[in-house]
């Protein structure tokens, strides 16, 4: 690297962060999670404003490999953390309404999907037809699980019951759209990768057996304060040690499942989502804190590298119209899926269509998943930034949704109220014509009393 690269990169870094932050925070103040505001930020950095001056300037194609790299290695750690925080006991008591669920969000969105793949094949041609349309149904099937994570924070959720469904549905979503997204890479790879792909089984059989190790590291004591509780009750803590063979299993899961042809957001999903519970349970949320300040400095670069793509100059009449086409089959799909399925497993008209409105958040997610998509071919960059505003208008859209159905449901609660008061009210008329028959009775019972004490005395 020469100096003025090394002068470049770190003005380029600090820009992204401070711009990140400033964004970032403004969404937060208008409702929306801060990942809003970065995702614009990168848009805006792109070529798409200013005629590309500050994407040619500030980050020329000699750095741009740089920031690519840094980005690598903040989407590694950031699934890495999607992986772990991966609940097993989420499902406990909610298999049949989140299995509901997640069937009717992944299977509706795909097939409308595929359909939008079609139709967009008439313009956008690819020589790999079935993967690109595999591809655009895994697409807008996704939900972003760290993002609705967030949202149920923010809004109070987690802890309630559509919090614990969402969360559980988003779950099931991610492990089966991941899933797919690798076997469209390998297929299209190329029939020489083929069997790369076919060391994955014996890899993730590999993690597994080596969970009692891992649970051993992580769950026994030792220096630095971590390990058990001690003596007086002080809480476990992560140690330095222990938090480098965390960063060091998931960074080398990562480099595995790329030699094997796949990309390396799998081998470190996959290493987060084997982590065993039981020893990491009082150290996860240490970890995913730790790592998260990690992600937090090396994300925003993943958001300007993605948008240093995204550019929406040249669209035109046909491209707003792709990308309102793009945006209805996502929102359509995943809000109607959804519904159908939550409704089917018995969760009230409410619920379902708020867990229906918190699973079309897409976020990072989608991002990490259309940038697979370009590194193989399959979208052209005008579908890709279309693809990418999309991304951005879901997510946009499931705060200001949720806020639209809880007022709603509030007032046809107090509508549903005021009509049961109202019936209450207009009930009692009929207790004085019950009263006006009893009154003789018991007159008369009281009467054949008192002759029967006269006649005693």
């Amino acid at each position: 690297m020469t100096s003025h690269q090394v002068q470049l990169l770190f003005l380029d870094v600090a820009l992204i962060l401070a711009l990140a932050r400033g964004l970032g925070a403004l969404a937060a103040r208008i409702g929306q999670p801060p990942v809003v505001g970065e995702i614009l930020g990168g848009i805006l950095l792109g070529p798409t404003l200013f005629g590309g001056f500050f994407a040619d300037h500030l980050f020329p194609s000699d750095v741009r490999p740089l920031l690519t790299a840094l980005a690598d290695v903040g989407v590694a750690l950031f699934m890495f953390v999607v992986g772990l925080e991966l609940e097993h006991r989420v499902l406990r008591g909610r298999t049949r309404v989140s299995a509901g669920a997640a069937l009717g969000s992944t299977l509706v969105p795909f097939v409308l999907g595929v359909g939008l793949a079609l139709w967009l094949l008439r313009d956008h041609e690819t020589e790999q037809r079935t993967a690109f349309i595999v591809f655009m149904g895994l697409a807008v099937s996704v939900t972003a699980f760290p993002v609705l994570a967030r949202i149920l924070a923010d809004r109070g959720l987690s802890r309630t019951e559509i919090g614990g469904i969402a969360l559980a549905t988003a779950a099931l979503v991610d492990v089966v759209a991941w899933s797919a997204l690798a076997g469209v890479q390998a297929v299209v790879g190329g029939a020489d990768d083929y069997w790369r792909v076919t060391l994955l089984v014996p890899f993730t059989a590999l993690l597994v057996a080596l969970r009692p190790v891992l649970r051993r590291l992580l769950g026994s004591g030792g220096s630095g304060g971590a390990g058990k509780a001690g003596a007086a009750g002080s809480p476990t803590r992560l140690s330095a040690n222990r938090f480098g063979v965390v960063l060091v299993g998931a960074l080398l899961s990562a480099a595995a499942t790329e030699a094997m042809g796949m990309h390396y957001i799998f081998g470190a999903f996959l290493f987060g989502a084997v982590l065993p519970r039981d020893a990491a349970g009082a150290l996860r949320d240490e970890v995913c804190e730790r790592t998260g300040h990690v992600t937090s400095l090396l994300l925003p670069v993943y958001f300007v590298v993605a948008g240093l793509k995204v550019d929406l100059r040249g669209v035109g009449l046909s491209g707003l119209l792709e990308l309102a086409v793009i945006i209805l089959v996502a929102v359509a799909g995943k809000f109607l899926g959804t519904y159908a399925g939550a409704r089917s497993q018995g969760l009230s008209p409410h619920g379902s269509g708020r867990l229906a409105a918190l699973m079309n958040t897409r976020g990072l997610t989608e991002l990490v998943i259309l940038g697979v998509g370009l590194q193989l071919g399959l979208l052209e960059q005008s579908l890709y930034s279309l693809m990418v505003v999309m991304a951005l208008v879901t997510t946009a859209m499931t705060g200001p949704v949720l806020t639209l159905l809880d007022r709603r449901g509030k007032r046809l609660g107090a509508l549903a109220a005021a009509a049961d008061t109202a019936y209450v009210a207009s009930a009692p008329p009929a207790t004085p014509a019950a009263s006006a028959v009893a009154a003789p009775e018991a007159a008369s019972t009281a009467h054949t009393r008192g002759e029967r004490e006269t006649a005693r005395s």
